[in-house]
């Protein structure tokens, strides 16, 4: 049975823990609270830049013209595109992302797709991919927990120069979305080719003879088909940035739960360490005067 000096020992080395994970959940919510205004900022803008795009390309004769909507008869090659953090002591939340990415892996193979190819966006992500000895195409890192625009241009140009120039034939992206404080959720989409649905609203992507079509509500100046040629790129760097801030949002409330748990966990451990040592104490001294008594006996 440990001493009580041993026990002591643990739980000074308990209480030093949980000051550091207390610490990390109030730096991890400041910086929460901040993600989170930059995500609920960004949602309404990401959003009309869809049905604004959405109009042009109802008002476009040809969507076949544009590259970013070829979809191509056969997917040869693909790319999974995997948004982790930076650090650790953030849960499951790593660990879930790169599940997903596994498992898409896995139905594009099903699927037919002879290859697929990894960018890592995040140390994490990409240090677990290099571990499995994953095929890493790219690798983005730095910036998971503050990402900007300028970052997710960097990745949008990137994976934008693979399918236009038919180095993959489609290009996934998973990331964690930002529900609540308690609550991310995985998301699995396809970025490139944008899919019918995107462009053209659900109706019209299921069969536009039977959506009657509407009065244009914007006028396009030059043209509707010069003004989707512009709003396609730039859809596409929304789209990346809005799922580093959804991810970065998702990060921050995941390591500040992680770190609650913990911080719960320590003063749990630190009030079964006390009773122990006390435990440990009242048996010393019980023994201390059972030897004193024997010893009294003995000199009778």
């Amino acid at each position: 049975m440990p001493s009580p000096r041993d026990i002591k020992r643990r739980i000074d080395s308990v209480r030093n823990t949980r000051k550091i994970t207390r610490a990390m959940e109030l730096v991890a919510s400041a910086k929460l609270r901040r993600a989170q205004e930059r995500i609920e900022a960004l949602r309404p803008y990401a959003q009309a830049t869809r049905e604004q795009m959405s109009q042009a390309a109802r008002e476009t004769v040809a969507l076949r013209n544009f590259p970013l909507l070829g979809e191509r008869d056969q997917v040869k090659r693909a790319a999974i595109v995997t948004i982790t953090g930076d650090r650790g002591l953030a849960g499951a939340f790593n660990v879930n992302i790169l599940r997903a990415g596994f498992a898409a892996d896995q139905d594009l193979r099903d699927a037919g797709t002879a290859d697929v190819v990894y960018v890592g966006v995040g140390k994490k992500g990409a240090g677990t991919l290099r571990f499995r000895s994953k095929p890493i195409e790219e690798t983005f890192e730095g910036f998971s927990d503050n990402p900007n625009y300028h970052d997710a241009e960097r990745i949008a140009d990137h994976l934008v120069t693979l399918f236009t120039s038919e180095e993959v034939d489609r290009v996934l992206l998973v990331y964690n979305a930002f529900k609540s404080v308690m609550q991310q959720e995985v998301v699995v989409e396809q970025l490139l080719p944008i899919e019918r649905h995107v462009v053209l609203g659900r109706d019209l992507a299921r069969d536009p003879r039977e959506v009657p079509v509407a009065p244009p509500l914007s006028l396009f100046e030059p043209s509707a088909e010069d003004v989707l040629e512009r709003m396609l790129p730039t859809y596409v760097n929304v789209t990346i940035y809005r799922a580093l801030l959804e991810s970065a949002a998702a990060e921050h409330a995941a390591r500040r739960s992680a770190m609650h748990n913990a911080t719960d966990n320590a003063a749990s451990l630190i009030a079964d360490y006390t009773l122990k040592m006390n435990r440990a104490r009242q048996a010393a001294i019980t023994q201390e005067i059972l030897e004193v008594v024997a010893g009294a006996d003995a000199l009778q």
